[in-house]
């Protein structure tokens, strides 16, 4: 079998023809033209390079897997990611999981949370991040990519970001058990 990477034209030209010094000339010119279509070919498949994608590459690919909630202003890492995931979120658009993966994929850590697990209506579900973009500047953003994959049967209630800290705090608490004693003074 032939191994396209050490392909050379000299070894499938028939003996007949393979010593003439034009033909050998001439497979050889030939053999660093193929040698360098080879090494192109390997950038026509995107699926093996995610992580290497240009700015170009991301963005052409974003039209072409109709993401509609991608942005060009994401930082490259970001949109790599969104390009890298979109065959597997249309497979399963609709789904919480889908959801789940975008917020962390464009807004960092995320959870769905269905209308039964919170007490809501049904066919509600809430988001509840801790990224604080989600409330300024980035909310219709946050909203547009979330409609984008969710089901079309439910609807987004609220979003609830959450924010942590760390403080000092100290309870003190005294119990006392013992007998009472009263003493009178008599005149």
């Amino acid at each position: 079998m032939i191994d396209i990477r050490n392909f050379s034209l000299l070894d499938v030209l028939p003996p007949s023809i393979r010593n003439d010094p034009t033909i050998s000339a001439a497979a050889g010119a030939l053999n660093a033209e193929l040698a360098s279509l080879n090494q192109q070919i390997t950038k026509l498949t995107y699926f093996n390079r995610f992580e290497s994608l240009t700015s170009e590459e991301a963005d052409e690919l974003a039209r072409q897997f109709k993401i509609d909630f991608y942005d060009y202003s994401l930082p490259i890492e970001q949109r790599r990611q969104l390009v890298k995931n979109s065959y597997a979120w249309h497979k399963r658009k609709g789904t919480p999981s889908a959801v789940e993966e975008l917020i962390a994929t464009i807004f960092g850590l995320g959870e769905v949370q269905e209308w039964f697990q919170y007490g809501g209506n049904p066919g509600y579900f809430k988001v509840v991040t801790s990224d604080p973009d989600a409330s300024s500047s980035k909310a219709q953003e946050f909203i547009a990519a979330i409609n984008s994959v969710k089901n079309v049967r439910s609807w987004l209630e609220a979003v609830e970001i959450t924010t942590g800290d760390e403080m000092q705090l100290y309870i003190g608490a005294v119990v006392h058990r013992g007998k009472f004693t009263t003493v009178k003074q008599v005149t």
